[in-house]
């Protein structure tokens, strides 16, 4: 239970991307991590321990061992949700009476949870330091209930409980105020980033679900909370990091954005992020491009993101034999046509780092008449060739505003990842 609260605080504390890479940063700084930057010379040390951002929204913390080494133990997930963006000029006045926002979907989210519920506003804004010229990011979170999405009463929507379509532009645009609130809302943002209107000079803002973390069930063996894809990966990752001893390989935690939306960003997984920054590893430590190509044939990554557990209302939509469940384990998940990167090989491995460390396995394949999702492991691949394997713990909700896991997943993911970190 100390882990799950653990988690419960970071996810909490993490309405967005950028906070969820800030509270990451904070953690590996008390641990004694120096940070890097991409715009600066690195100058790195055996037995150090170090990360570098890029963009705000994606990091990669990694050790080097005091001793010899010879290859790579890379754990990835990734830092965004599916959820709603704020458009530029955001305000919609409705009938001389209302004040709306107007929002884009990021990401294939379910929308109708969404309706209905105490929402906020979190991200980030853009100034310019009037001294030195630089442009600052800034973190805002107007932690208070702010906006609500309110559903067309059945009265007026007699399809509403027939499989009703929403149209993301007229049906999910967020009511902020009656027309008083007219041109308050950058004002708002504003203050909460502690500057001036007119110095914001761009932003990046979402809706969040505001609803507080649940621990419910029979035994108090669930845990509901927004973002637990993919960030209930990404702490466990680092909580598992931070535990294991690092002393035989190069040891990379990672934490990419924009995988919701196919990571064909700067800081997503299909980036040179990975590749730029084993590069300069490798420089920075006098090794050769050819040292470099030999420590990947037998290095190992492992791709990090929450899987479909058997849902109990639905069991018919999953695979006849691989059918994880909530509480029972770490999901290695397959497929066919490499939307996962799982073979032979890395499960092999996989299974033998969670015997090692205690840790139940489960599997998961979609059915073969059903298409499924993909994530970051391939995409990577891409860049860096690795032995890999698609892994993620068990959740029902994917994509909803508000998901559901078991407490007890978040710790086989840490014991795992500390095992692979020894």
């Amino acid at each position: 239970m100390n882990i799950v609260s653990d988690l419960i605080r970071f996810l909490e504390g993490s309405p967005t991307c950028f906070h969820a890479i800030k509270n990451t940063e904070t953690e590996l700084e008390r641990h004694g991590f120096t940070r890097l930057s991409e715009n600066e010379a690195w100058s790195l040390t055996p037995g150090g321990s170090y990360y570098v951002t890029r963009n705000g929204s994606s990091l990669i913390a990694f050790t080097i061992p005091a001793g010899s080494w010879s290859s790579m133990h890379i754990l990835a997930s990734h830092s965004d949700s599916p959820c709603f963006k704020i458009k530029e000029h955001p305000e919609l006045e409705t009938e001389g009476h209302y004040i709306r926002l107007n929002v884009e979907r990021y990401g294939g989210m379910i929308l109708a949870p969404w309706l209905d519920r105490p929402l906020s506003v979190a991200g980030r804004v853009i100034v310019k330091d009037a001294g030195t010229g630089t442009y600052t990011m800034k973190l805002v979170n107007i932690d208070r209930d702010l906006v609500l999405i309110p559903n067309l009463a059945i009265h007026m929507n007699p399809d509403a409980n027939k499989g009703y379509t929403y149209n993301p532009q007229k049906d999910m645009l967020p009511l902020y105020g009656t027309l008083s609130a007219k041109d308050t809302f950058m004002k708002t943002i504003a203050r909460a980033a502690g500057v001036e209107e007119s110095d914001i000079l761009g932003h990046d803002l979402f809706l969040y679900n505001r609803e507080k973390a649940s621990i419910w069930g029979a035994d108090q063996e669930f845990l509901s909370c927004g973002r637990l894809d993919d960030l209930q990966c990404a702490f466990a990752s680092l909580a598992g990091f931070l535990a294991g001893k690092k002393e035989t390989y190069l040891n990379l935690h990672c934490v990419f954005d924009n995988e919701e939306v196919g990571s064909g960003t700067r800081q997503g997984a299909a980036s040179t992020f990975l590749y730029d920054t084993l590069t300069r590893i490798f420089l920075g430590l006098g090794r050769s491009t050819e040292d470099y190509l030999i420590s990947l044939a037998d290095s190992m990554m492992i791709s990090a993101d929450n899987a479909h557990a058997v849902h109990p209302n639905h069991p018919d939509k999953a695979d006849p034999s691989n059918r994880p469940y909530l509480g029972e384990g770490i999901v290695i998940k397959y497929n066919a046509s490499q939307k996962y990167c799982t073979d032979g090989i890395s499960t092999a491995m996989f299974r033998d780092l969670c015997r090692e460390a205690g840790v139940p396995v489960q599997t998961f394949a979609n059915r073969s008449d059903m298409a499924g999702g993909s994530t970051l492991g391939n995409i990577s691949n891409t860049q860096v060739p690795l032995n890999t394997i698609d892994i993620g713990l068990p959740q029902l909700a994917m994509h909803s505003p508000y998901e559901t896991a078991s407490v007890k997943d978040t710790e086989y993911l840490v014991r795992a990842a500390k095992e692979f970190f020894a």
